[in-house]
C-alpha cells in the first residue's frame, strides 16, 4: 500500500455569519483533527489569516481559511476523507472552492504548533 501526500486549500465563506459558523464548529473539528494526526493520517495543519489580524489575540482573530497535509492511498480516498471531515465539523469552508492537490514533500515541518485552545 503505497501512500501519498495530499494539500489541501479550504477557503471560509466569506457570509457574514461565517467567522461564527467556523468558532461554532471549532471543537469538534480540533478533536476529530486530532485523532487524525494521531493516526498519521494528518501531517500539518492550520488556519490562515487575514494580516490585521497578527496582533491580535487568538479568539479575536479572523480566519479566511484552512490547509492541511494528509496522507491517502489515491485522490479518490483523499476526496472521500474530505467528505466526511467536512459535512461534519467544518460548515465553515465553501466546498465549491475546496482544493484537493496531489504534492510531493521537499521539506519538514518542525514541531511548533501553536496552541488552539
Amino acid at each position: 500500500m503505497e501512500m501519498h501526500h495530499y494539500m489541501v486549500w479550504a477557503q471560509d465563506y466569506t457570509d457574514e455569519g461565517a467567522l461564527a459558523r467556523r468558532m461554532a464548529v471549532r471543537p469538534k473539528h480540533l478533536l476529530g483533527a486530532k485523532k487524525l494526526v494521531i493516526q498519521g493520517v494528518i501531517k500539518v495543519a492550520g488556519g490562515f489569516l487575514t494580516s490585521e489580524s497578527q496582533r491580535e489575540e487568538l479568539h479575536d482573530r479572523k480566519f479566511v481559511g484552512s490547509a492541511l497535509i494528509y496522507e491517502a492511498e489515491s485522490l479518490e480516498d483523499a476526496r472521500s476523507w474530505k467528505e466526511g471531515v467536512v459535512g461534519d465539523a467544518c460548515s465553515k469552508w465553501d466546498k465549491a472552492k475546496l482544493i484537493i492537490l496531489l504534492m510531493v514533500i521537499a521539506t519538514t515541518l518542525d514541531e511548533r504548533a501553536v496552541s488552539l485552545k
